[in-house]
C-alpha cells in the first residue's frame, strides 16, 4: 500500500485507541458490567453455569472475559480493556469494508466515522458482549464479499468461522449472519455455499436449548417497560450522537445533517455509475440494503410480539452503516471531505463531553461506595433501586444480602442512585424531611451528588431491626434491597 494511505491508516487506529483505553477507569461499573465482574471471577463451569441461570446472551463474550482477566484482572480498566481492544480491531475492519466500497479514501474515511461514532466509543468501553457483536457482526460482512469475489474452500471457511462466532457473542448476530447466508447461496448455490453455512447452523443448533431456555424466562421483559416507538426513534438519534452529549440535541441535529449530506452525495454518484461484478456501487447496495434489513427485521418482529428492540442489539450493522456513509464522502471529494471532518468534529465533542461530565456516565457506583466509605463497626446499607446489588456488593467490600432479621448495627446508610432513561439528566432522590429508620438513630450526614445521594443515620449502641423495616426506608419510592457490613 501507498506509504502515505499506511501512515493515514495507523493515524487513525491510534486515535481510536486514544478514545477507547485512554478513559476506560473513569466511569464506575453499572449494575450490568458489575454482573460481569462478577461471573468472570469463577471457575470455567460457573461461567457457563451464571449465563444458563442469569444471562440473556449467549457464552463467547463470557469466555474470552474469563480469559482476559487472567492477566489483566476485574477491575474498571483491566476488565474494559477487552472491548477496547475490540473496538480497536473494528476500526482495522471498517478499512477493509470501506476499501471495497470505494477504494483508499473510502476506507480511509470509514474507518475514522467508525473510530469516533459516540456510540461505539461507549460500547468500546463497557464490559458487555456489544463489542464483540460489533467486530465479528462487521467482519462477517467482508469475510462474506471476500468469498463471493474469491470463493475458494478457505475464504468460505473463514465467513462460516466469523458467521459462527457472531451468533456465539449475541442472538441479534443472526440478522446479520442470515441475509449472508442467503446472498451467498443465491451466488454461488447452495451446494457450494455448503462450506460456509455449515459453521453457523451448527453453531445455531448448539445455541438452540440455551436461547429456549433463556427467552423462557423473558430476562428481556426490562425493554417493553417503554413503547416500541419511542425505542424506535432512539435508534437513529443514538447511532447519530450517543446516549448523552453536550448541547445533545443541536449535535444530534448536526451531526444527522452531515451523515443526510454523505448519503446525498453517495445517491447522486450511483445514479451516475453502472453496477459492477462486487464491487463500488454494487458493494454500496448491498451494505445499504444490509443494515436496513438488519434494523427492520427486529422491529417487524417486534410488531408481531417478539419484542427485543433496542440501540445495542442492533449495533452489528452499524459499521457496515458508517463505511456507507463514508464512500458517499469520498465521492463527494471535497464537499465530502469537509463534511467528513465536521462530523468527526461533532463526534468527539460529544465523546470528550461525556468522558468529563458524570451526569451523562454511567450509574457512579464507585463514587458512590466512596462516600460511604469503609465500615467502622457493624452496619446496614439500604440500597436504591434493589437492581442495584450486584454492583454494590462490587464496591462496598464484604457486603451482603441482609437475611430477614440483620444483625445489630449502630449505623443505617440510605443510598439512592438517579433514575434516568438513555439521554435524560439523572435526577438522584433528593428527600427534604427524612424520618430514622429506627428508634435511637440519628441523622449523621448527608452526602449530595450528581447521579446519588447517601444519607447516614447513626445510633449510640447497634440495634437488631428487620430487612423489611429497612427496606422500606429505601430511598426514591422503588423497592430497596438492605445490605450488611460487618
Amino acid at each position: 500500500m501507498p506509504r502515505s494511505y499506511a501512515i493515514a491508516a495507523a493515524g487513525i487506529l491510534a486515535l481510536a485507541a486514544a478514545l477507547r483505553f485512554a478513559t476506560l477507569g473513569a466511569q464506575s461499573f453499572w449494575l450490568d458490567e458489575a454482573v460481569t465482574a462478577q461471573v468472570v471471577t469463577r471457575d470455567l463451569g460457573g461461567v457457563f453455569s451464571s449465563v444458563w441461570h442469569g444471562e440473556s446472551t449467549p457464552p463467547l463474550y463470557y469466555v474470552l472475559a474469563w480469559l482476559w482477566v487472567k492477566p489483566f484482572g476485574n477491575g474498571e480498566v483491566g476488565l474494559r480493556a477487552l472491548s477496547a481492544f475490540l473496538g480497536t480491531l473494528t476500526v482495522a475492519v471498517a478499512f477493509g469494508l470501506g476499501g471495497r466500497m470505494g477504494g483508499r479514501r473510502a476506507a480511509l474515511l470509514a474507518g475514522l466515522l467508525a473510530a469516533c461514532s459516540p456510540l461505539l466509543v461507549w460500547y468500546s468501553q463497557e464490559a458487555r458482549a456489544y463489542a464483540l457483536l460489533v467486530l465479528l457482526g462487521s467482519l462477517s460482512v467482508l469475510l462474506a464479499l471476500r468469498a463471493v469475489d474469491v470463493p475458494t474452500h478457505g475464504r468460505l471457511l473463514l465467513w462460516g468461522a466469523a458467521a459462527a462466532l457472531g451468533l456465539a457473542s449475541h442472538y441479534f448476530a443472526v440478522f446479520l449472519v442470515v441475509p449472508e447466508a442467503v446472498w451467498l447461496a443465491a451466488r454461488l448455490g447452495w451446494r457450494r455455499a455448503g462450506w460456509a453455512l455449515a459453521p453457523p447452523m451448527a453453531m445455531a443448533a448448539v445455541l438452540a436449548p440455551l436461547a429456549l431456555h433463556q427467552d423462557g424466562d423473558d430476562r428481556a421483559a426490562f425493554i417493553r417497560a417503554s413503547s416500541l416507538r419511542l425505542r424506535t426513534g432512539q435508534i437513529g438519534k443514538q447511532w447519530l450522537i450517543g446516549y448523552d452529549a453536550p448541547s445533545e440535541r443541536l449535535l444530534a441535529v448536526v451531526a444527522g445533517l452531515l451523515v443526510l449530506s454523505g448519503l446525498v452525495l453517495l445517491v447522486i454518484e450511483l445514479r451516475r455509475s453502472a453496477p459492477q461484478r462486487v464491487g463500488g456501487p454494487r458493494v454500496v447496495a448491498l451494505m445499504s440494503g444490509l443494515v436496513a434489513l438488519a434494523v427492520l427485521a427486529p422491529l417487524v418482529l417486534a410488531v408481531l410480539g417478539a419484542d427485543d428492540v433496542l440501540t445495542r442489539n442492533v449495533l452489528g450493522a452499524l459499521v457496515p452503516g458508517l463505511c456507507v456513509v463514508g464512500a458517499g464522502y469520498a465521492v463527494g471529494r471535497g464537499a465530502g471531505l469537509l463534511a467528513a471532518g465536521a462530523l468527526c468534529r461533532v463526534w468527539l465533542v460529544a465523546v470528550i463531553g461525556v468522558a468529563g461530565d458524570p451526569a451523562m456516565q454511567r450509574d457512579d457506583w464507585r463514587d458512590a461506595a466512596h462516600a460511604i466509605g469503609p465500615a467502622a463497626a457493624p452496619r446496614a446499607v439500604v440500597v436504591t433501586p434493589g437492581s442495584g446489588r450486584i454492583p454494590a456488593e462490587h464496591y462496598l467490600p464484604g457486603a451482603k444480602v441482609a437475611a430477614p432479621m440483620a444483625p445489630p448495627v449502630a449505623e443505617i446508610d440510605l443510598l439512592g442512585i438517579a433514575r434516568r432513561s438513555p439521554g435524560d439528566t439523572p435526577v438522584p432522590p433528593r428527600p427534604q424531611d427524612v424520618a430514622p429508620p429506627a428508634r435511637g438513630f440519628v441523622l449523621a450526614a448527608r452526602i449530595e451528588k450528581p447521579t446519588y445521594t447517601v444519607l447516614r443515620f447513626m445510633a449510640p449502641a447497634p440495634a437488631r431491626l428487620s430487612s423489611g423495616t429497612l427496606a422500606a426506608h429505601g430511598l426514591g419510592g422503588v423497592p430497596a434491597v438492605v445490605l450488611v457490613q460487618g
